[in-house]
């Protein structure tokens, strides 16, 4: 049997921009995917704490450093700069594996300048 288990999340990052005319996709500072393992163009759940929004997307690289992430084409209706989201992506694991398996996750402050928790949990 298959679980389908969190593999990447990252808490609490700020919404920095919007693009209406954007095709779609959630983008996100490159830096801050590699730190999670998620992968460009790898589907996503978005969570919106601000208002409660939750929607699926695919991620793209933003700028290295930059702390961007932008809610591209529709998912713009479903945000505004400044709004908290968590971002999460998922995998399929094998029962022994699901068994150990630990997400790995990061948690954002300060613009999504700095991380105050990394790891796996």
């Amino acid at each position: 049997m298959m679980i389908t288990l969190v593999k990447s999340k990252i808490h609490r990052a700020e919404v920095t921009d919007k693009s209406l005319n954007y095709e779609g996709s959630l983008a996100i500072d490159a830096d801050l995917m590699k730190m999670v393992g998620l992968m460009p163009y790898e589907k996503i759940l978005v969570g919106n704490m601000g208002n409660g929004q939750r929607f699926e997307t695919y991620a793209i690289e933003g700028p290295a450093g930059s702390g961007l992430i932008s809610l591209n084409g529709a998912t713009a209706h479903l945000g505004e700069k400044g709004d908290l989201v968590t971002i999460m992506s998922f995998g399929l694991y094998g029962e022994s594996d699901a068994a150990t398996h630990q997400p790995s996750v990061i948690v954002l402050a300060d613009h999504n300048q700095r991380i105050i928790r990394k790891g796996q949990k």
